[in-house]
């Protein structure tokens, strides 16, 4: 059940009942204090979701705070709760926000103009780990890219544990989202920029030239970049590997690829 700014409850639809508004752009604050502190904050809180028949002190002053801020309310059960829940520590309450706004591409290539320097991009394909793709932000601010570009399809967007995971690179690294990546690589190819895939059987990395303005694509572990990205990109570079298994993570690989840009563009 649902309860609107008035008080009134109503049935949530169908949807929502079962979750699926729940988009990888939001962010799920749980616990009491947590919550109670989002909105004193005045953190924008799209949704509450309160646990059904709870009457205690801090719940009831939470419920005010989320009235007063217009916030839909949600009342639902236990089990409800714990399927929403990443912590498994919800106290009876979860608020759903928007985790961090997205950047439009041509904001990644004004940066690079801001700094005089050639523009260094990551473009993801089909990353569906929020650990990876938390961990490939932070390697893109370490290693001094502009920006990430990612797909709206089959990947995973800036959710709690992404920005986590970042360790705060994503407070300074912009993340753009686009419909089509091939159709982005096409036009970005228009402005002057090479781009390189990363997957078995390329050219070694170390025999390739990746100086100047470029996009680094990474695929996903499983698939690899797919077919009609890696066809549009211009080289397809290959990490040396002399283990028994072939294949990196693809957050390590992206590291791997993207410091020998680095060492180039030091040159």
């Amino acid at each position: 059940m649902a309860e609107d700014a008035a008080g009134s409850r109503k049935r949530l639809p169908e949807a929502e009942r079962k979750g699926e508004y729940m988009g990888y752009e939001e962010l799920k604050i749980e616990g009491r204090n947590a919550v109670l502190e989002a909105f004193r904050s005045g953190k924008t809180i799209d949704k509450l979701f309160v646990l059904d028949g709870c009457q205690d002190g801090p719940v009831r002053t939470i419920v005010r705070e989320a009235k007063k801020h217009d916030t839909i309310i949600h009342f639902v059960e236990k089990e409800r709760l714990d399927q929403l829940s990443e912590t498994k520590k919800h106290q009876g309450v979860i608020a759903v926000a928007a985790a961090y706004e997205y950047a439009e591409v041509d904001d990644i290539l004004e940066i690079a103009r801001e700094k005089g320097e050639p523009p260094f991009l990551f473009l993801l394909d089909n990353i569906e780990d929020p650990h990876n793709l938390g961990a490939i932000i932070r390697t893109a601010n370490l290693c001094g890219a502009h920006g990430v570009i990612i797909p709206k399809r089959r990947a995973v967007g800036l959710t709690a544990t992404v920005a986590k995971t970042s360790a705060g690179a994503l407070n300074y690294t912009p993340v753009a989202k686009v419909t089509n990546l091939t159709a982005t690589i096409k036009e970005l190819k228009e402005q002057g920029i090479w781009f390189v895939c990363a997957d078995m059987g390329g050219t070694q990395m170390y025999d390739l030239d990746l100086k100047g303005p470029i996009g680094l694509v990474i695929g996903s572990e499983g698939e690899g970049v797919s077919k009609l990205v890696r066809e549009n990109c211009d080289y397809v570079a290959s990490i040396p590997m002399k283990g028994d298994i072939d294949s990196l993570n693809a957050s390590v690989a992206a590291g791997v690829l993207a410091y020998e840009i680095v060492r180039q563009r030091m040159m």
